[in-house]
């Protein structure tokens, strides 16, 4: 019988890592999130939570459906960047074991993950987490975990949690949801439904800009897959993979949950998996060129009856390991005197803090990316205009971080020329329309709007910008959807587009 006030244990570690990335530090996660114990809990029930959404989501989720126990161990959370450091990796799994062995018995264990971490000393972080979490509570204990939609699956991480549920919705605006269905999933588990898995891997990687989930082929396969889910079937979860993942566990992955029945999971897995495979040619990115866009932006400026456009620089987001700060698109609009365009949100922490030195109204020789190395990012200087300051706690208005709190570091808007820059001191893609409007600007009244995100802004700026009006735009960075640019050398091959006559049977 279920305990009266089950005892959940409760963790978090969310790192997407681009293999060509700057290794992720510890000092990188304790500037996004990094909690340990009983602040977790204040954190996550706080009226602007702090840390990740569906670890909020799971725990109103578990505080809707009954008595329940939190036991709180660790949470750390990045943005993507590169492989994490293995010290500070092992300071994770080695406190989220020690904390679990202090706190046993427990009746379930929740774990929010990302699912595409690699380590500068280990291949697979996820999986070695969930198999030494597995190791403390034996094999009847539920370990539930959510994954990003963009998770590279492991054999390891699907053997041993006993439920795996991926967000479902890219941009990512049901990660509270997901970790809501993993509260309702483990109810079920603590009344007695021993759930059964279906795996399959699929040698594709579908590049990132083919991978929204409002229509086009990815829309299309998570339509079939949520078709299965019934009485029978528990969850259906479609990882895309991380593209920029050099590993052996890149790729696509279908899972399968079942209510206790393993023949039909893997039948099911094999069925959407042979589904997904013979639609992969569908998944071609379609990006402009810096000179066409360029040519757009300055025909937006000078015709005020022109729709206003959105540019994104999709090889330079930081949602997928870039360093949010190359200034391509900067300088060539500078360069060509576009006006009345705003940018954001550019990583530069040198830069802000001379600008805060300077104070609002100063007018300065600005360099960009004076104390960055990556040969990707490149530099630029300009004279500028520090028009705004901010200390860079945001709370979200609208998409995947609304309501949370965001934390950009200090915040300086500078205007250079005809644009305005929004500089930040943390590392974060541009998300969320309220990144702007903290610094007093109107989207509205901007002709172009340059943002540092490949999917994510979609479900902010909608309001002003619909698809028609979004212009990827291709240019150098450590995110680039053209994967004949990834200098990929652990990927399992062979491996659709890498290579495009490939044959492949789940």
């Amino acid at each position: 019988m279920p305990a009266t006030a089950p005892r959940i244990a409760l963790a978090a570690f969310m790192l997407e890592s681009n293999a060509h990335s700057p290794v992720a530090t510890r000092a990188e996660f304790a500037a996004n999130y990094l909690a340990w114990g009983g602040e977790m809990m204040t954190d996550l029930r706080g009226e602007h939570p702090v840390g990740p959404k569906t670890l909020s989501g799971f725990v109103d989720g578990m505080d809707a459906s009954g008595p329940w126990t939190p036991v709180p161990l660790l949470g750390t959370t990045v943005s993507a960047s590169g492989p994490v450091d293995h010290a500070f990796f092992l300071e994770v799994a080695d406190g989220l074991v020690s904390r679990l062995e202090a706190a046993l018995p427990v009746d379930g264990v929740f774990i929010s993950l990302h699912g595409a971490a690699i380590g500068t000393g280990q291949v697979d972080p996820d999986g070695v987490i969930l198999e030494r979490l597995r190791a403390v509570v034996g094999p009847g204990v539920p370990i539930l975990a959510t994954l990003d939609l963009h998770a590279n699956v492991s054999r390891r991480m699907a053997d041993h949690a006993s439920v795996l549920v991926a967000y479902r919705e890219n941009p990512h605006v049901d990660m509270a949801e997901r970790g809501e269905e993993c509260a309702r999933l483990l109810r079920e588990m603590l009344g007695g439904v021993r759930p059964a898995v279906g795996f399959v891997k699929l040698p594709l990687i579908p590049p990132s800009v083919t991978q929204n989930t409002k229509s086009g082929p990815y829309a299309d396969i998570l339509a079939y897959g949520q078709s299965k889910v019934d009485a029978r079937v528990m969850n259906v979860s479609l990882s895309s993979g991380f593209s920029l993942g050099d590993t052996q566990k890149n790729g696509a992955s279908v899972l399968v949950t079942t209510r206790g029945d393993a023949a039909l999971a893997q039948e099911l897995a094999r069925d959407i998996a042979r589904r997904w495979w013979d639609d992969r040619h569908r998944y071609v990115p379609r990006l402009t060129s810096l000179e066409d866009a360029t040519r757009l932006a300055l025909e937006c400026g000078r015709d005020a009856t022109r729709p206003a456009l959105l540019f994104a620089d999709v090889a330079d987001n930081p949602g997928g390991g870039g360093r949010g700060n190359t200034v391509w698109i900067l300088e060539a609009f500078h360069r060509a005197g576009v006006e009345g365009a705003i940018l954001g949100i550019l990583n530069d922490p040198a830069l802000a803090a001379e600008a805060h030195a300077l104070g609002p109204g100063a007018r300065f020789h600005a360099r960009f990316n004076r104390d960055e190395s990556h040969p990707l990012s490149g530099r630029f200087e300009a004279e500028a205009v520090v028009e705004a300051l901010h200390d860079g706690r945001v709370v979200g208005r609208r998409g995947m971080s609304a309501g949370h709190t965001i934390v950009l570091g200090p915040m300086a808007l500078l205007r250079v020329g005809g644009l305005r820059a929004v500089v930040v001191s943390v590392r974060q893609q541009c998300h969320d329309t309220a990144m702007f409007e903290v610094m007093g600007l109107d989207i509205a009244a901007a002709r172009s709007v340059i943002v540092k995100s490949r999917g994510h802004f979609r479900a902010a700026f909608d309001l002003h910008f619909p698809d028609e009006r979004i212009v990827e735009v291709d240019v150098p960075g450590l995110t680039t959807p053209v994967l004949s640019r990834v200098p990929y050398r652990d990927v399992p091959r062979p491996i659709f587009p890498l290579d495009p006559d490939m044959a492949w049977s789940p």
